[in-house]
């Protein structure tokens, strides 16, 4: 039966054979690609929304310097301890560990790194950190959803086999080269057909950021629910991607490290809700047509319930 499924319902979503682009000399890695437009998607959304907060969307690209160049460091520094064997185990190579164009950033060390950088760049700008991150939450849920197709282009992270008429076909890959390994004949090596989990996580990222958007839309928020929804809404997602991925992983407790990040990081953002909300309350800025955490005063109130959120 299940080859008759198989034969019925091939995989209709292929994979590239060549993750790397070469213009002239320079080598254009579509890993790299997807991380920088889903960085410009960021940071473009980040400045529509600060706007009716009561900035220049200009600022969200000089906050954004500081907390991209911290997330590749704090992505890069996470996969490196999460999955050292292919650095330091047997005949690991530790100068691939600087290697970043060849894929492996941890999000979890991009967000906690990436975090600390936003909050130093809305130190040096004079923007309270609280407006910020609930103006870049979506926009980074979106950055996140297209930087997994980078993971597409590699060959990489994918889930358990499958016949499903959305199954991805794999390559063999050399991640040296940014091709896949070829057979005698000059052929792809394909090594089977499996679950895309990289575009169930895309897709879940892009309904939670619809989500958070809607939400901030249609509800009086406190300064800094947003943020912490996503970093509580995002764990959900992952936990269950987690549990479908088949690629090596450290385990801890006969679980993937990562199931066991997702839920502290869970357990974060519901605490960053309800302490923004108590904060809120103390402070009287729970009514969303106040100043935000610092905002310039009467910056919500003179935009209008309407023009919270322009995303």
């Amino acid at each position: 039966m299940t080859t008759l499924a198989s034969a019925l319902l091939p995989a209709t979503i292929p994979s590239p054979t060549v993750g790397v682009l070469h213009l002239g000399p320079l080598p254009l890695r579509m890993y790299a690609m997807c991380i920088l437009l889903g960085i410009v998607l960021a940071v473009w959304l980040t400045g529509r929304r600060l706007v009716p907060r009561g900035f220049e969307k200009e600022q969200a690209l000089d906050v954004a310097a500081w907390a991209v160049l911290f997330g590749i460091v704090g992505g890069r520094l996470y996969h490196v301890v999460t999955t050292p064997e292919p650095y330091w185990g047997e005949n690991g190579r530790p100068l691939d560990a600087l290697k970043i164009w060849e894929g492996g950033l941890g999000i979890w060390g991009a967000i906690a790194l990436g975090a600390l950088g936003a909050w130093i760049g809305c130190r040096r700008n004079s923007i309270p950190f609280l407006a910020f991150a609930d103006a870049a939450a979506p926009g980074v849920a979106l950055a996140q959803a297209v930087g997994r197709w980078g993971n597409w282009f590699n060959n990489e992270l994918y889930g358990g086999p499958t016949d499903l008429p959305w199954g991805l076909t794999v390559h063999e890959w050399d991640n040296g080269t940014g091709r896949a390994v070829v057979d005698g004949a000059g052929d792809p090596v394909v090594l089977g057909t499996f679950h895309p989990t990289f575009l169930y996580e895309s897709l879940f990222l892009v309904v939670l950021a619809v989500g958070l958007l809607v939400l901030d839309r249609r509800r009086r928020l406190h300064p800094g629910a947003v943020f912490g929804l996503y970093v509580a809404g995002y764990p959900v997602g992952r936990i269950v991607i987690e549990k479908m991925r088949t690629d090596e992983a450290e385990l801890v407790w006969g679980q993937r490290l990562n199931v066991w990040t997702s839920i502290l990081v869970f357990l974060l953002g519901v605490w960053i809700v309800w302490f923004t909300r108590r904060r809120a309350g103390r402070e009287g800025t729970d009514d969303p047509t106040a100043p935000d955490d610092g905002a310039p005063a009467g910056a919500r109130s003179q935009q209008g319930p309407e023009s919270q959120d322009v995303g």
